[in-house]
């Protein structure tokens, strides 16, 4: 959204996609769609979106051969192996918010909506305000 269209905060609605902690303390988003939202976005498409960055927080925490030997190497090296090139985890978080930043220009921007990248708030929570002043 361009600066015209911006609502100020007290116009605006914050909603916030809390972390799903059920399977243990990996990356993962509650995938229930907000009361808040209806009307504004259709739920399957919401829901699709938080389904698509919960697995790329999956991957991103899944354990490999490649991730083993990223893991070593770094050791090997003093861990200054991670200087010169990105880990698998890095790669995922930039993958997210590659993803997020795609589907508000495509998809939520068009509805009114903003959703910001998780990793700006310490991967606590999802939060699709009209503004970027929401808080988690």
């Amino acid at each position: 959204m361009d600066d015209s269209t911006r609502l100020t905060s007290s116009q605006s609605t914050k909603v916030f996609i809390q972390r799903d902690y059920s399977n243990g303390t990996a990356v993962r988003f509650q995938e229930r769609f907000p009361i808040e939202l209806e009307g504004r976005i259709d739920q399957n498409i919401f829901v699709h979106i938080l389904e698509e960055i919960n697995k790329i927080y999956d991957d991103a925490e899944q354990l490999s051969f490649k991730t083993f030997m990223e893991n070593c190497c770094a050791c090997l090296t003093g861990y200054l192996l991670l200087l010169c090139m990105p880990t698998h985890y890095e790669k995922c978080v930039k993958k997210a918010a590659h993803y997020i930043n795609e589907q508000n220009e495509h998809v939520l921007n068009r509805q009114g909506i903003l959703m910001l990248d998780p990793m700006e708030k310490g991967l606590r929570c999802v939060s699709n305000p009209k503004d970027k002043n929401a808080r988690c």
